[in-house]
């Protein structure tokens, strides 16, 4: 019969054998899995390149998993779950760590099938969410912006998204935000700082998250010395925002003449600095439009005496001086123009030639010689525009 001290011994013994024995497997089978591991995510990896593992809305049976910022796996787990897209939170939660996953998950929008096992929606939810790319216009108005953020497909909030557009306190970490003024005939507040470019906007992309991608673009499009720019002509940044928005609308140019917004620009700051106040008023048929626009109606080549009568701080007709706010989001070209008038010009007056020029007067003679000259493009122009066809057909 064995001592108890050599009872004790041996059982220590095995004891340490039996840990060792565990931690060689536990090192065997580690090393094993990190290997499985890495031919998994490479084979993972291979079928999305190949466009095997790559599900969209338009999967037969593809289901909508969205990740909110902020979400820690275990939310994510217990989604999964709550969806049916998993059986078992912990394990997911687990595996999650072991494969290195564990907050790496995306925020955003991702589709999944039934079919797809925990690896796979492991790897799919660490891929970039599906987004939207959506091209504004340079002039788009904020109800076109709206439009193609519906068109194409985006789940917005209409009356968030005007709200947002309302509260430029959820924004004050852009600089141009300061010099927005307060005015309650404004439109909305933000209106010409979405600014037209192409962007790539999350499916379901909450309101403040679309308007702060606009904002964080226009931040980077403001440069410093336009701030001294407009100081230097006596302006505000936002000043500089609603002229610009006028001439990006009255321009109607291309590229190859752009020459014309600087010219035009030259038209508006010489009536804002006239002596006669009746010179003060810019007579603009783009804000007319923008006042259309708002009435469902369509734009115009040239205001009718009517439009000109209409009640509004906007129509510029009847009333001297910047309206109150942008009535589009102006380009960089428009926005230079604005801050860069054609220096040594004396125009005061400018009409539409119906191919994409501009006529531009020193008198009100001069400029009625113009109307008459180019009144039957306008006409043509707007009959085209209203039976789909071109001036050149």
């Amino acid at each position: 019969m064995l001592s108890k001290k050599v009872r004790v011994a041996l059982t220590i013994a095995v004891a340490v054998i039996s840990v060792l024995g565990c931690g060689l497997l536990g090192v065997f089978l580690g090393y094993n899995y990190v290997l499985s591991q890495t031919d998994r995510f490479n084979a993972l990896e291979q079928a999305i390149e190949d466009g095997k593992l790559v599900i969209t809305e338009e999967t037969p049976g593809a289901i909508m998993m969205i990740i909110e910022t902020g979400s820690d796996t275990g939310e994510i787990a217990a989604k999964l779950k709550e969806m049916k897209l998993i059986d078992n939170e912990l394990f997911f939660t687990v595996m999650s760590k072991f494969n290195g996953f564990d907050g790496g998950y995306s925020a955003g929008t991702h589709f999944l099938t039934r079919d797809l096992n925990y690896d796979e929606i492991m790897y799919i939810l660490c891929q970039e969410p599906k987004v939207k790319s959506i091209t504004f216009p340079e002039g788009t108005s904020y109800i076109q912006i709206k439009k193609l953020l519906r068109e194409a497909g985006l789940a917005f909030n209409d009356a968030e998204l005007d709200a947002c557009m309302n509260s430029a306190n959820l924004f004050v970490d852009y600089t141009f935000i300061s010099q927005i003024k307060t005015n309650p005939e404004r439109d909305y507040i933000l209106n010409g700082y979405l600014f037209p470019d192409t962007y790539y906007f999350d499916m379901n992309a909450d309101a403040e998250a679309i308007v702060r991608t606009f904002l964080r673009n226009m931040e980077n499009k403001l440069q410093e010395d336009y701030y001294f720019r407009a100081e230097k002509l006596g302006m505000t940044m936002d000043e500089v925002i609603v002229l610009a928005s006028i001439i990006q609308n009255e321009a109607n140019v291309k590229l190859e003449n752009i020459t014309d917004m600087f010219l035009i620009s030259a038209v508006f700051h010489n009536r804002l600095n006239s002596d006669d106040p009746s010179m003060r008023k810019l007579q603009s048929c783009a804000t007319i439009n923008f006042l259309r626009e708002k009435d469902g109606l369509k734009k115009v080549w040239a205001a009718s005496t009517a439009d000109q009568m209409r009640e509004s701080p906007y129509n510029t007709y009847m009333y001297e001086g910047l309206p109150p706010g942008p009535i589009c989001m102006p380009g960089v070209y428009a926005i230079q123009a604005a801050l860069y008038p054609e220096p040594n010009v004396n125009y005061y007056f400018f009409c539409a030639t119906g191919d994409g020029g501009t006529a531009f007067a020193v008198t009100y003679k001069e400029h009625q010689a113009n109307v008459a000259a180019y009144e039957q493009y306008w006409v043509d122009a707007e009959e085209a525009e209203q039976t789909g066809t071109t001036t050149d057909d």
